[in-house]
């Protein structure tokens, strides 16, 4: 019976949803959507996805790749583990309810539920959050293409 409502809340939060299927699809379609946030790109270094859905009236989105993956963040010295399927509810700057991530802190593997973006010249920073409430922050450049980091260094000098 725990099996039939958790499936059933799960079609429940997806009700509604805009999906796409296809590496090339959600690949545009999650770096549209990070974009829009005010993320960088690289944030999420999903490989693979194969199907990516938003409904925009709750914010619920989800992304389902080949396989889970791990990704070594350089700019942060983290590495970072990604389920196969990753969901979170949006908002502005915000994610939050995040399911399907992990960073690998000492020798622990820690889920991290929320990301939020400071966008304030002075910090630029994207702090995450662990379910225990423990806050890190990082500069969002460690996340972000070479396009995105020449963009922002320009900003900077224009100011």
């Amino acid at each position: 019976m725990g099996i039939l409502s958790n499936e059933y809340s799960r079609e429940d939060q997806r009700e509604g949803a805009e999906i796409v299927y296809g590496p090339e699809a959600c690949y545009h379609q999650s770096t549209e959507l990070l974009e829009e946030l005010g993320f960088p790109k690289g944030i999420l270094a999903l490989k693979d996805i194969e199907e990516c859905g938003r409904v925009h009236e709750t914010g619920f989105v989800w992304m389902k790749q080949k396989s889970p993956i791990q990704h070594f963040f350089e700019g942060t010295n983290t590495q970072v583990s990604y389920a196969r399927e990753v969901t979170a509810y949006l908002e502005k700057n915000r994610m939050k309810k995040i399911s399907g991530v992990k960073c690998k802190q000492v020798y622990l593997w820690v889920p991290i539920v929320e990301m939020i973006r400071f966008d304030d010249l002075a910090s630029h920073t994207i702090q995450f959050k662990t379910p225990m409430g423990i806050r890190k922050s990082f500069p969002a450049t460690a996340f972000m293409s070479d396009g995105e980091k020449n963009k922002y260094k320009n900003r900077i000098t224009n100011k």
